[in-house]
């Protein structure tokens, strides 16, 4: 992969702009949905909220050029086969009047834009929600019900490349250059070179199956009883060992206090009450954690000058990314082996059944 073309692409080439007139006019006769529409702040497509009359609400997303067919075909087959496999956690796909998974749009004599409809799931963004180490392990055991839902799946489009896909990590040494701040840069430089020598290899010896790569608080959504009840945009979900589908997630739930873990310690142990890790996934945890971060921060410090300073989706990302420079530090401070000790604990407990593990989980 080389992140300068096609990767790249996906975020330096415009999203699409229709007007609300015409998105609603082709929704109403390619879905016969009818309805009112607010627009969603995306970083590659353009996504609308319907809401219908009878108070149904779905999403419509139209996809970037960008974006191949078969990437977005591979993204409705997953939402479909997590269905098929009993879960409800995730969007379904609605179907147009024909009977089809998606249709098109287009304007006057422009290019032809996919265009798909999935239903809208109730819930609070976990963003919104006052983070608890009961809601991060409910987090970790829901996260683990549909990994193991999509252990089964299997699907041609499955090897489609992405920036945010950390077993390329190493390729984003090119965008460096973006990084002007040299304590930034020097602490992702780091990251990238252990990668390159150790991380990178024994990531690859590791089973690989479809995960969702971004399950961040703003792709997770609680219900009213606090319970973790559903995972919304897959567009970055690719074939991947599992462990990168941890320290994705775990790498928004730092905190600040006396136990900046805590979060992630909770998290851990209820992904492994459900699916368990071996030694070997959770030997890479603290550094692919340590990745993601460095990724985080090079993409962030390219997006600076790839994207008008108006941008939402920037302004959304440097509010949300505002403090993953600290907890960087934080660990490379803490070090692996403190870290690990600190896991094996309630990894340990949960498998054994201490009253610890029991307490967080």
């Amino acid at each position: 992969m080389n992140p300068t073309t096609e990767t790249m692409a996906a975020i330096t080439v415009e999203p699409p702009g229709f007007d609300i007139e015409v998105v609603a006019e082709t929704v109403a006769r390619e879905f016969a949905l009818h309805g009112s529409y607010s627009q969603l702040v995306s970083e590659r497509d353009q996504n609308f909220c319907l809401k219908t009359t009878d108070g149904e609400k779905f999403v419509i997303k139209i996809t970037g050029l960008a974006e191949e067919r078969t990437a977005t075909d591979f993204q409705i087959a997953v939402l479909n086969h997590i269905e098929e496999c009993g879960l409800s956690c995730v969007p379904r796909i609605v179907r147009t009047v024909r009977g089809e998974k998606r249709s098109t749009i287009t304007y006057d004599d422009g290019p032809e834009y996919c265009l798909r409809v999935v239903t809208w799931l109730r819930g609070r963004l976990l963003s919104d929600v006052e983070m608890t180490t009961d809601v991060a392990a409910r987090f970790g055991r829901r996260l683990a019900e549909m990994d193991l839902a999509l252990k089964s799946f299997v699907c041609d489009g499955d090897g489609q490349a992405g920036l945010w896909d950390m077993q390329e990590a190493s390729q984003l040494s090119s965008l460096l250059l973006h990084v002007v701040d040299e304590k930034v840069r020097y602490q992702v430089e780091r990251v990238l070179s252990r990668f390159d020598k150790s991380v990178g290899l024994a990531l690859a010896n590791l089973p690989r199956q479809v995960i969702h790569n971004d399950a961040n608080p703003e792709n997770v959504l609680v219900d009213t009883d606090g319970m973790v009840s559903g995972f919304i945009d897959f567009g970055d979900a690719l074939k991947a060992p599992r462990i990168i589908e941890l320290a994705t997630a775990a790498a928004y739930l730092r905190t600040g206090g006396e136990d900046p873990v805590q979060f992630i310690r909770a998290f851990i142990a209820g992904y492994h009450q459900r699916s368990p890790l071996s030694d070997a996934e959770f030997s890479l945890l603290f550094d692919l954690i340590r990745t993601r971060l460095s990724m985080t921060l090079i993409i962030l410090h390219w997006r600076l000058k790839a994207r008008d300073e108006d941008d939402p989706y920037r302004q959304k990302t440097l509010e949300r990314e505002s403090d993953a420079f600290e907890f960087l530090i934080f660990l490379t401070d803490l070090g692996r082996d403190a870290f690990s000790r600190y896991l094996t604990e309630i990894i340990t407990g949960v498998g054994g059944g201490s009253r610890e593990a029991k307490h967080l989980i």
